[in-house]
Formats: C-alpha cells, structure tokens, sequence
C-alpha cells in the first residue's frame, strides 16, 4: 500500500505539469509546496523513485521529474476512490495488465460485416479488424469479475454460410484517452485473465504499444 505522504507528493508533482512530461523541480522548491524542507522533500523523491512512480534525469538548468505510468495508474486509483465517495451513482473501474500478442482470431471476426455492422450500430464505430489483447495483473482479475453485473452490450450471433458465429458482449472503455470496448465472445480460447479490446483503429500504433507494455483499460458506468 502506498504511504499517504509519497501519494500527497506525487499528486504535487502532477499538479505541477509531471504527467505531461520532465519538470524542472529542486527540493527547495518541491519542499515549498509541501511545507517541508528540502531534506524531507528529497527523500520523497527518493521513495518515488524507488518504487518506480517518477523517473528523474539531471540537466544543465538542475533536476528533472517526470511520473511514469505505473505513478500516474497509481493516481487514477486514488481518482476512482474518490469517484465513488463524492459520486456513488457513478462506477468507475480501472483494469491494468500487460499487451500481449494474440492468436490471430480478432482479426478474422472483427472482419465480418454482420459484426462490424452491429458494433458499428452500438458503439459507434467500425472496429479495426483485430483486438488488443491485455493479460491482467492478479489485482485486475477480480476486478475482472465484478464488472460482470454491469449491463454489456449484446451483439447477437447469426448464421452465414452454413456456419454459425455466436453472440458476443462488448463493453465501451477508454485506454488513454482513446474510446474502445472490451468484447467477450460466447467461445473463447482465453483464460480469465486475458481480455480483447477492440477500437476504430489499430492501438498498437495510434497508442505505440508493444508486447509487455503495461496498460491500464477505464471503464466509467452511470
């Protein structure tokens, strides 16, 4: 579990530009805006650096920090407690895994013009034909589970060419900011641990993702 106080400095670091890219910050300064002195204030930097929340890098004009992904998940955590405190109509769920290489199945389904049609109708795009395939971490696969009361949307299975494609589920989710949906087909070769997700694009190049890329999936519920 994360110290409240590495959590406290982290959001200050954020709050400063640091999820956007390196800052410019010395201990004096990050010490002035936590009200602490620049002792305390490096060995805060020190503790985030060790557990891989900020990376930092010397330059000519001094010290820069910038919040890696696993920092900036770390936040969103802490976002969606707060979600549910100040707004318990509204579920929001964060999955995280790591990207990893498919059985080439996505790109045939999501290739099918009933299902393109269908999706297209109830999510409001054309998928890509293929899927991103994320293997969750062991925290998410529970997680996993509880989204099953949610209401996914059905797509229903049909009949083409004496061949029978079953029923599909999708649930609508971002991954940086870009709208996808995580499907579950009625037969899957996948364990509970992996999910599909598919978009109107190919995310692997419009997010520069590679094989064992963490991740994290936001899903939002009214």
């Amino acid at each position: 579990m994360v110290e409240a106080e590495d959590l406290q400095s982290l959001k200050t670091i954020a709050l400063l530009g640091g999820c956007n890219g390196p800052i410019w910050l010395s201990s004096q300064s990050f010490g002035d805006e936590l009200g602490i002195s620049p002792q305390t204030a490096s060995r805060r930097l020190i503790a985030l650096e060790r557990q891989q929340f900020i990376i930092r890098s010397m330059k000519p004009d001094g010290q820069h920090v910038a919040i890696t992904k696993p920092g900036e998940q770390e936040l969103r955590r802490e976002y969606a407690d707060y979600t549910r405190i100040f707004n318990p109509k509204r579920k929001y769920y964060s999955l995280t895994g790591t990207v990893i290489s498919g059985l080439g199945e996505g790109r045939y389904y999501m290739s099918i013009p009933h299902y393109k049609a269908q999706f297209d109708e109830h999510l409001g795009f054309e998928p890509f034909p293929g899927t991103l395939n994320i293997r969750l971490d062991p925290a998410s696969i529970q997680i996993r589970r509880d989204l099953e009361h949610l209401r996914w949307i059905e797509v229903s299975g049909f009949t083409a060419d004496e061949r029978t494609f079953g029923g599909v589920k999708t649930l609508p989710c971002r991954i940086r900011g870009e709208f996808c949906a995580i499907v579950e087909p009625s037969r899957t070769h996948y364990r509970n641990d992996i999910i599909e997700v598919i978009s109107g694009g190919e995310l692997r190049k419009i997010l520069d993702l590679n094989d064992n890329d963490m991740i994290e999936v936001e899903i939002t519920y009214d």
